[in-house]
């Protein structure tokens, strides 16, 4: 008997060191320690040996039960480690790669890039950002502006007026302080805004000055074609204080011009009129494309016509007669002045990216949009 056992020692041994993986280790363990293993027989009829052979066949028996199971315990954490380096080996994913989605991700339309760019070099420079409706009173977007009465802008084929019975019976016309306003009754007292600058005069009535605000938004006028849209986006700027000259409008300006455009750029004013500015100007950026040369490629530029120079907005310092609708809140013209400035967002656009024509922003192109990625 105890040479049958150390038979099965010797075989429990090779078919352990034999074990390719964790399933034959498993195995080699139900073939010589199992229920129905012979060894485990042998211990359970030790009762029935003769009383001078149970002693020595049970000690045998147990050591090569207990060297066995080491044996297979160790083989078993040896095949499971190694098992699981191969898997890990195998699936290993790269956290550090980005993902590859069925489908691409969206991102932002070139126009609402355009305009947080705007709204960050403003904020930089200490404007805060406000926004107004888009229907509007007619005080607030013409008469607290300037405008006067027969102004062409105020005219049918340039402004969308609102139909005021539209708007219930007796529609209340109120300041943004919530007081009434002494605004005479008729059809074109509601209009969708021409500008964003009606925020000029309702920022004034909310604050003392000194005000910095620039105002972007979406606005409507009677225009259609490569260059305009019924519906486009403008940001408005104000900036009113003591001692606020045309020379820090021309620095505000020229340092928002090169954030945009590239450090080299330069800009030029020239004198125009608005109704709410005194003095008004146009200004320009110096061309991105031929430095302002007129020239490129040995030829003249397409994109500045040659002159060397890209209008981009119009300015002037607030005329004293806007601060009259105001005064009461501290906007006294002989004691603080400033300027203000509008632009078309779709304009800059057009002009950072080379766009050729306005109504390709707003035509959802895939092709053309895709390029803004």
């Amino acid at each position: 008997m105890l040479e049958r056992i150390e038979q099965i020692r010797e075989e429990g041994r090779a078919a352990i060191s034999r074990a390719s993986d964790a399933a034959a280790v498993e195995e080699a363990r139900v073939g010589f320690l199992g229920r129905k293993a012979e060894l485990t027989t042998i211990l359970r009829g030790i009762g029935e040996l003769p009383p001078e052979q149970r002693g020595p066949v049970g000690k045998t028996g147990n050591e090569v039960r207990r060297e066995l199971e080491g044996l297979i315990d160790e083989a078993k954490a040896r095949h499971e480690r190694a098992e699981l380096d191969d898997r890990l080996a195998a699936e290993a994913i790269d956290v550090t790669l980005p993902g590859t989605p069925p489908v691409l991700p969206g991102h932002l339309h070139p126009l609402t890039r355009t305009r947080r760019e705007i709204e960050d070099i403003f904020v930089g420079l200490g404007y805060r950002v406000m926004e107004g409706p888009e229907v509007e009173h007619d005080y607030y977007n013409f008469t607290a502006l300037n405008y006067p009465p027969g102004h062409p802008a105020r005219m049918l084929q340039d402004t969308f007026y609102v139909d005021a019975g539209s708007l219930g019976p007796d529609p209340a016309l109120v300041g943004s302080d919530g007081e009434p306003l002494t605004v005479p009754p008729g059809p074109r007292d509601v209009l969708l805004r021409t500008h964003t600058s009606p925020m000029q005069i309702r920022g004034m009535e909310e604050q003392e000055p000194p005000i910095f605000i620039i105002v972007p938004g979406r606005v409507y006028r009677r225009d259609s074609d490569a260059t305009h849209t019924p519906m486009f986006d403008q940001v408005e700027g104000l900036a009113v204080g003591e001692d606020i000259t045309l020379a820090d409008l021309h620095g505000t300006l020229l340092t928002f011009a090169r954030a945009v455009f590239g450090p080299d750029r330069d800009v030029r004013i020239r004198p125009h009129f608005f109704p709410f500015t005194e003095p008004s100007v146009e200004v320009d950026v110096s061309c991105f494309r031929c430095g302002g040369t007129g020239r490129f490629e040995n030829d003249r530029c397409s994109l500045c016509k040659g002159t060397g120079w890209l209008e981009i907005l119009g300015a002037g310092m607030v005329d004293p007669n806007v601060f009259g609708f105001v005064g009461e809140h501290g906007y006294d013209p002989d004691r603080v002045q400033g300027f203000a400035f509008g632009m078309g967002i779709e304009r800059i656009a057009m002009l950072k990216h080379g766009v050729p024509d306005l109504r390709m922003f707003f035509d959802n192109d895939v092709r053309m949009l895709e390029q803004f990625r």
